[in-house]
């Protein structure tokens, strides 16, 4: 039998990073091997089981990141970027263990420490853990390659009146996808929201439309729009454990059977892909 695949989480007590130590505890093929989180955390020295609510599993939850992860095969973080940023250059920089990330909203300078932290350690960076946003984006890329002149798109997103962030990082990842594949950048053609007198739409930008309320888990619809026809790509997230059960493959995608990926930049669609 192989041996389970020894994980330690970055943020366990937020709400993602609870649902991975959860879903880490419900697969026999996964340990919590380790746990880290904010200095002022009231889940310090902790065993990381009972803080969920069940039995204590004799994982506690450390400052250091060094002491969290010194017996672990795989980092799956839930954090934030400034967190996300330090842990990846610290592993980089102790030789590993390899990093699974589904934090967004970094700045264009955390960016590029992230992307330099990937010449050296691999690093999975995830817009969304869910499989089926990342067969969504491999889909939008597709559709993206219909003559610009011809297809406008638009990005429709919706989630629970909570999320503080907007568009959401899903929506930005399926928008950069887009772009990408017409060789552009989305910060140059994007129309981040429309109000007054806007006059016509500009041709080849990528429009956003947000809506917040209720206990909406994550919608996106991208629309390809053309004048005599239109085609849709969407995607409805029904419960919360997807994203867990999404970082648990992605873990198990770089960790490869024991042999782990190179140093480099990984993303969700390697996992849906090979």
């Amino acid at each position: 039998m192989t041996a389970p695949i020894r994980t330690a989480v970055l943020g366990p007590t937020g709400r993602l990073g609870s649902a991975i130590c959860r879903a880490l505890l419900d697969h026999p093929d996964f340990t919590l091997a380790g746990a880290v989180v904010r200095a002022d955390s009231p889940a310090v020295g902790e065993d990381i089981g009972a803080w969920l609510g069940g039995d204590p599993i004799g994982c506690r939850a450390e400052i250091a990141l060094e002491q969290a992860v010194h017996d672990a095969d795989i980092v799956i973080d839930a954090s934030l970027p400034t967190m996300t940023v330090a842990a990846a250059e610290r592993l980089a920089s102790l030789g590993g263990p390899a990093m699974v990330t589904g934090v967004t909203g970094f700045n264009r300078k955390q960016a590029a420490l992230m992307t330099a932290s990937a010449t050296r350690l691999p690093i999975l960076m995830a817009g969304n853990f869910s499989l089926g946003v990342a067969v969504t984006e491999a889909l939008v890329r597709e559709a993206a390659r219909l003559p610009a002149a011809d297809w406008d798109i638009e990005i429709h997103e919706t989630h629970h009146k909570r999320k503080a962030d907007a568009p959401s990082g899903t929506a930005l990842m399926l928008a950069r996808a887009a772009a990408e594949t017409r060789g552009e950048t989305l910060e140059d053609i994007a129309t981040w929201s429309r109000e007054g007198m806007t006059g016509p739409r500009q041709s080849g930008s990528i429009g956003f439309a947000v809506s917040r309320g209720g206990a909406v888990v994550g919608e996106h619809a991208i629309r390809f729009l053309s004048e005599l026809e239109e085609i849709t790509i969407s995607h409805r997230a029904l419960d919360r454990s997807i994203f867990a059960r999404g970082a648990l493959a992605a873990a198990r995608w770089m960790t490869n059977g024991g042999t782990g990926r190179p140093a480099g930049a990984y993303s969700m669609q390697n996992v849906v892909t090979d």
